[in-house]
């Protein structure tokens, strides 16, 4: 005699349609704004690379240009993260 004392719980699938609505979004709308963010990302870092080195002599602008970099880093760690949540979610729902 089998007698199951934890119920178990079948998740639905989701219907075509929608994972071709998804699918569509974000291929077509917000893997652009990423790599567009990803842009802006590496030319703050590159802008900030440029003034560090331009001003180096000049500590408040040598700080700014620091300041650039860092947040020039941190946008890129961020879209290339949301790049992989975006991905991560696809491979999941099955495009």
């Amino acid at each position: 005699m089998h007698i199951d004392l934890i119920q178990k719980a079948y998740a639905a699938d989701l219907p075509p349609e929608t994972k071709l609505l998804l699918g569509r979004i974000l291929y077509n709308i917000v893997n652009p704004l990423i790599t567009l963010a990803l842009g802006v990302a590496i030319v703050v870092f590159l802008w900030g690379v440029f003034q560090f080195v331009r001003k180096a002599s000049d500590p408040k602008e040598r700080e700014k240009g620091g300041m650039h970099i860092l947040f020039g880093v941190l946008g890129i760690f961020i879209m290339i993260g949301a790049y992989g949540i975006l991905n991560l979610i696809l491979g999941t729902i099955g495009k």
